[in-house]
């Protein structure tokens, strides 16, 4: 996720890190070689290349627009939701951490445990949504048979959520939690498990390709038809009015595949990485360590 927030509107004018123009150059540029070649074509040769008013294509722009505002809602929403649904994570397993606190427990080997379970599924939730990143950090502080469940299981943070559930089971049958204490954990393990759904949804239910393939259909025609309708009122300047618009309309177009994806490894992407290192440094704390490492910070603006 870009986070930049004293730039100043010079500097916010010629960023390029997460401003999508990379992606969209190739459209650019075909779209203004295009729209040379009709307006060359049309002053050299018209009877060959001729123009017509512009005004229906303004009308097709403007429904374009709104369609095109209704899927970037939808995307912003899935960014939002995956935002909020982490951000669950983060209070849950905060919450955890101060409930466990009601295990009988003299030694503290039973809260370490769990707590350990805990920073075990936050870092695992990571490789689970987000492909190409490491388990390491998962399995850091798992003992060597969970690391054997981890390893053998499809879905690693539900196993380590079972692990916790069967230790509380464990401990309340040993008579060192009591059932109300043992209904609160439960309860808050049920909520991290819950939050992880809805990030599991997120990731394997895409807005539907029938959305991204009307949209980029229509896009192309308007934008290829655009310089017919512009050439007699706007002449040599329509190439440059043709790529302003193929800016705006493809790079909100690419903007919205991102924020589809919220947990994709990308400079718009939510920083959940970032987000589960903060839990580990916070539920670490509340073991009383202090060799903790420093919050995480951006990059180069960019927190992952």
């Amino acid at each position: 996720m870009i986070v930049n927030p004293s730039a100043s509107h010079l500097r916010l004018l010629f960023t390029w890190r997460g401003s999508i123009l990379f992606e969209v150059v190739p459209q650019i540029v075909g779209v203004m070689a295009w729209s040379v070649l009709v307006v060359a074509l049309h002053q050299w040769a018209p009877q060959w290349c001729p123009s017509f008013n512009g005004a229906a294509l303004s009308l097709i722009g403007i429904a374009l627009s709104v369609f095109m505002g209704f899927r970037n809602s939808i995307s912003y929403e899935r960014w939002w939701e995956g935002r909020r649904q982490f951000g669950s994570v983060l209070s849950n397993s905060r919450q955890f951490a101060r409930e466990v606190c009601l295990i009988d427990d003299a030694d503290g080997a039973a809260r370490k445990r769990l707590i350990d379970l805990t920073i075990a599924f936050a870092q695992a939730l990571i490789p689970h949504l987000r492909s190409g990143v490491s388990a390491h950090k998962a399995v850091a502080r798992l003992s060597a048979a969970d690391r054997e469940v981890y390893a053998a299981s499809r879905n690693p943070p539900d196993a380590l959520l079972r692990l916790i559930t069967l230790d509380l089971a464990a401990l309340q049958r040993a008579g060192r939690l009591g059932e109300i204490s043992f209904q609160t954990l439960d309860r808050t393990i049920g909520e991290l498990g819950a939050a992880q759904v809805a990030c599991e949804r997120l990731r394997s239910t895409p807005i539907p390709l029938v959305y991204r393939l009307l949209l980029y259909r229509t896009s192309y025609v308007f934008l290829l038809l655009l310089p017919f309708g512009y050439v007699d009122s706007h002449a040599w300047a329509a190439p440059i009015v043709a790529g302003l618009i193929t800016y705006a309309f493809f790079g909100l177009a690419a903007l919205a595949a991102q924020l589809e994806r919220p947990f994709d490894d990308h400079p718009n992407g939510l920083p959940i990485e970032a987000l589960a290192d903060t839990i580990e440094i916070n539920l670490r704390e509340s073991l009383g360590e202090t060799n903790l490492p420093p919050l995480p910070e951006p990059k180069g603006h960019v927190l992952m």
